[in-house]
């Protein structure tokens, strides 16, 4: 059933049904479950979860992003407070039209003027709109609207502003007329009698909707009698919140711990249940290109860096800002976004500024003294049936890595043919296929790995990623645990371990051009401002 439709059989004479406040998607979703059939979108909590007061504060752009939210989360109707519709007849026009668009079911529209006041400050100095001006509002919005089941409810505030029981009978005929759905009646009373009065002469022309916040110690059952067709319980969520909210802060800052909290407190689990991390896992599994396979990778960022002067006194380089994210943010968001959440961070020169939560860490504590081959075999373990690893210090588009979750090659690694030839340390490749016929992004067999930029037979230069399958992981460990009794281990580069390889398996090679940078400089850095990452 649509959302509209719903929100219509909600609204009808001679049963009483209830919704209850909601301000963002999470609580939407919470109310939803809780059992109710609707929701109302309230103008006061809403702007309270925002931080601003309820006179229009929030624009009605603003509004509408937080409903597309809560309508997206959940499956039961939502009514908008749409205060006194952020305007004139014309505002309430397009009002409709993005509501609709959102699958809203329904408006509810106040009598006052734009800029709207709470009904519970200063009520009795707050001017009503002109009836006529009103009803063109009404109209407008049923004109506008495409759903012929969309709701559109108008709200009296003559007993909020002291005019009495016969101006309210007076708008209520009136917006009747202009076409509105419903009649939401509001008193600040502290019993019913305004709404009580109101009824027994309205005689059910129209269902009648209220908002029971003053009068909430008056039984269900009284509102029953009175043929009230719809309650809402209209902030009550959000206050909830604020009290826990304060609680909960008061006692973490006043013991400086956790431990009276958490038994408290919603777990996390919870949380991700509401968020729907369950499903976004069942997709990863539909849809990311892991060929089946549990994909992890290792990224290796022990390294100062000390071409970086004051930069990297404190920090290591992989912690140095590219756009307002370090490097290894970069990678790590890069990687969960295509489904690798098992991540090693080999850490070294200032580790314990390496935090990342949901990162496995592995620590290459003699990092002075070693390179990333070393920084490779501490992490040994870590290299599994379907392994991407990365250097710490470079940048590169994403689908680097989701091309390489689908390769099948044992060991497979990436090389830029636009070959950088300075004084800095490059590893560079050379192949059986010449230069000029290197098909981009296709499997050529590795020769060499060379230091060398003089050699002529280069092909390209490593740029510092590679991935290994179930077998080349076997074939990676095993190289590493073999030269690992060697004297010089440490001081080795990872061309000595792919060279080793090359004397008794293949290694491929996928050329790129472009689409990566080796931060290894402060020119580098400044380069690296105006990158594309994804």
């Amino acid at each position: 059933m649509k959302k509209t439709k719903m929100l219509r059989e909600i609204i009808k004479p001679f049963e009483t049904n209830f919704i209850l406040e909601a301000h963002n998607a999470l609580s939407a979703k919470i109310v939803e479950e809780a059992g109710f059939k609707g929701i109302w979108a309230s103008g006061l909590t809403i702007s309270a979860s925002l931080g601003l007061r309820d006179n229009n504060e929030a624009s009605w752009t603003q509004v509408l992003d937080v409903l597309e939210f809560m309508s997206d989360a959940t499956s039961i109707p939502i009514l908008i407070d749409g205060d006194t519709g952020y305007g004139n007849f014309n505002n309430v026009r397009r009002l409709v039209n993005k509501l609709e668009q959102r699958d809203i079911a329904g408006l509810c529209i106040e009598d006052k003027l734009f800029p709207k006041t709470n009904s519970f400050i200063n009520s009795e100095n707050q001017p009503l709109a002109d009836i006529n001006e009103f009803c063109g509002k009404i109209k407008a919005a049923k004109d506008s609207q495409k759903d012929g089941d969309f709701i559109v409810v108008a709200r009296l505030e003559a007993f909020i502003a002291g005019w009495g029981l016969s101006e309210a009978l007076r708008r209520a005929e009136a917006y009747m007329d202009a076409g509105a759905d419903a009649i939401l009646v509001h008193s600040k009373k502290s019993d019913p009698s305004e709404i009580e009065a109101f009824t027994n002469e309205w005689n059910k022309r129209l269902p009648v909707v209220i908002v029971p916040t003053k009068y909430y110690s008056t039984p269900t059952d009284k509102f029953k009698e009175l043929n009230i067709s719809l309650i809402i319980w209209a902030n009550q969520v959000l206050r909830s919140s604020i009290s826990a909210m304060k609680n909960t802060s008061r006692l973490i800052y006043e013991e400086q711990s956790l431990i009276n909290v958490e038994d408290k407190i919603t777990s996390v689990s919870e949380v991700f249940r509401l968020q729907g991390a369950s499903e976004l896992e069942e997709a990863e599994k539909k849809y990311l290109p892991s060929t089946g396979k549990k994909v992890n990778a290792v990224i290796l960022s022990a390294a100062k860096g000390d071409k970086f002067g004051e930069l990297t006194d404190d920090i290591p380089k992989t912690l140095l800002k590219v756009g307002g994210k370090s490097i290894l943010a970069q990678q790590i968001d890069n990687f969960n976004s295509l489904g690798v959440k098992d991540i090693t961070v080999v850490r070294g020169y200032a580790k314990e500024k390496i935090k990342f939560t949901n990162v496995s860490f592995t620590d290459n504590d003699d990092y002075a003294n070693t390179t990333e081959v070393y920084s490779l075999y501490k992490a040994i373990e870590s290299i599994k049936t379907n392994t991407i690893i990365s250097y710490g210090d470079i940048i590169y588009k994403k689908y680097l890595i989701n091309d390489l979750l689908t390769d099948p090659n044992n060991i497979v690694i990436i090389a830029d043919a636009e070959c950088i030839k300075d004084d800095n340390y490059h590893e560079y490749i050379t192949t059986d296929t010449e230069y000029s016929k290197k098909i981009f992004w296709q499997h050529v067999q590795v020769k060499e790995l060379t230091s060398d930029k003089n050699n002529p037979d280069i092909s390209g230069e490593f740029i510092g990623l590679f991935k290994v399958n179930e077998t080349g992981a076997g074939i990676l460990k095993d190289a590493l645990r073999d030269m690992s009794a060697g004297k010089d281990f440490r001081k080795l580069h990872m061309k000595d371990i792919f060279n080793y390889i090359l004397k008794k398996q293949h290694v491929t090679v996928r050329f790129i051009k472009g689409s990566w940078l080796d931060v290894n400089s402060m020119g580098d850095l400044q380069k690296s401002e105006s990158y594309i990452y994804d």
